[in-house]
């Protein structure tokens, strides 16, 4: 079965993670989403796979644009995830995607459970 990595190569922990599957002999399809914008239905899909029950969190609310954009804990969800589309830096990184599961990559070893 294949594992997809959403990954920013600017980001330590997403080439931590990246590292990992390939010193576990996984040579991930890799997914630059800040280059290939991920489209409404795969943010929808990602979610549902991380066991998230809602887009705050899976939201780096951190980002400068997160305030920019005026978002808060209190943004309801279809803003949220249109920000995160519109914006894909707003999303935590890194994802690991293998079949219907999926995990975030903070810290990089959380992936393990799912490959």
């Amino acid at each position: 079965m294949s594992v997809t990595i959403y990954h920013n190569p600017r980001c330590s922990k997403s080439r931590q993670t990246l590292a990992l599957l390939e010193e576990n002999s996984i040579q991930p399809e890799i997914v630059e989403y800040l280059k290939t914008p991920i489209d409404s239905e795969t943010l929808n899909t990602l979610i549902s796979k991380l066991g998230f029950d809602s887009a705050h969190q899976l939201v780096r609310n951190k980002e400068a644009i997160y305030k920019e954009l005026g978002l808060n804990k209190e943004s309801d969800e279809a803003t949220l995830r249109q920000a995160m589309l519109d914006n894909p830096k707003l999303i935590e990184r890194p994802i690991v995607v293998k079949g219907d599961k999926a995990a975030l990559g903070r810290p990089p070893e959380s992936v393990l459970d799912i490959i």
